[in-house]
């Protein structure tokens, strides 16, 4: 099979396309990113000289290039987008352009040449926020979206479109939305390898407001057998939430984190909060459970220790990255609640 993967050198897709090669040794592998912030080739390096994939970086909104890359191919792998929440309330723009215009682009494609199966990645904050004070309220396929930054609306505009070119043109996709991602290779502005890549440098670690926000983790690991199971069972039209049944609170991340790397808890440094951030995130992979035998394979306790072990042991991925990624931490820093 031959396969486009958009977005394949950020931290989700990198680790898609290297689990996909290993389980499937007679794929093909085409990766087209733009390689912005969170692309990383060096998240590739032990492939990048396999036969089996090659690396073209571009953006998915040229619709030249993206026809050239589509034609052929078997299957279409989106992972392509600006994901940053904090991003996208400084820099609207290029989130619409990427996530929705460069979706469309990549649609048009696959209807062209022959309705090419179609399996998009999105996320659970399509779906809002949950209430701190019930538990039982979780994100399921049949919710109705209330996305609450110009990111998850974004990506709730691109599980329309398509949906949409499912229904209008019978094009076989497959959508799949999940929780928060953690594991090797994720940019160290994002709170998990944030927390872990300061506490080993002995540095302060923001902390939004007081931290009890809520979020589902996944490790990426399984994220990506979830995609697998999307692409090889699911039914087309269908759309699955893959979760780490590893609900907790951002400030027992970080606690874990510090105990893990046998680090102070002083530390933590609670800042003021991000601008509409949502409350709480969890999810009901029940569907994904009975019709792709889907599960986590560890619980979110090992998952962590396993991703701080990978970050010490690899600090030369890491560290030249650290220095962008502090200016963000620096910046949330400012405002410490004192």
């Amino acid at each position: 099979m031959k396969i486009l993967v958009t977005g394949g050198a950020g931290f989700i897709g990198s680790n898609f396309v290297k689990y996909w090669l290993k389980k499937y040794p007679k794929d093909e592998i085409t990766n087209l990113d733009k390689l912005t912030y969170a692309g990383n080739l060096n998240n590739l390096k032990d492939i990048e000289k396999d036969k089996r994939y090659t690396f073209v970086k571009g953006n998915i909104c040229n619709k030249k290039l993206v026809d050239e890359l589509v034609k052929g191919k078997d299957l279409i792998v989106h992972f392509a987008a600006e994901s940053h929440v904090d991003r996208s309330i400084e820099g609207p723009d290029e989130f619409v352009k990427t996530n929705v215009e460069g979706t469309l682009v990549l649609l048009e494609a696959a209807l062209k040449h022959g309705s090419i199966r179609f399996h998009h990645i999105s996320t659970d904050e399509v779906f809002g926020e949950l209430p701190l004070d019930d538990p039982k309220a979780k994100f399921h396929e049949d919710m109705v979206y209330d996305p609450r930054s110009v990111y998850s609306a974004s990506k709730a505009a691109s599980d329309h479109l398509v949906r949409a070119y499912h229904a209008t043109h019978r094009l076989p996709i497959t959508i799949s939305n999940c929780s928060n991602n953690y594991g090797p290779y994720q940019y160290p502005e994002k709170l998990i390898p944030l927390a872990i890549t300061r506490a080993i440098m002995d540095q302060e670690i923001p902390v939004y407001g007081d931290g009890k926000q809520v979020r589902d983790w996944i490790h990426v690991e399984d994220h990506c057998i979830g995609i697998e199971r999307c692409i090889k069972k699911g039914k087309i039209g269908e759309t699955y939430l893959f979760g780490g049944d590893g609900e907790k609170q951002n400030i027992w991340i970080v606690k874990e984190i510090l105990k893990l790397l046998d680090k102070p808890k002083d530390l933590i440094v609670h800042v003021g909060d991000r601008k509409g951030h949502d409350l709480r995130y969890a999810i009901v992979f029940s569907k994904a459970q009975r019709e792709l035998n889907y599960k986590p394979s560890r619980t979110v306790d090992q998952w962590l220790a396993n991703t701080v072990e990978w970050y010490v042991d690899n600090p030369e991925w890491w560290k030249p990255l650290k220095k962008k990624a502090d200016v963000l931490a620096e910046r949330y820093l400012e405002k410490r609640i004192k």
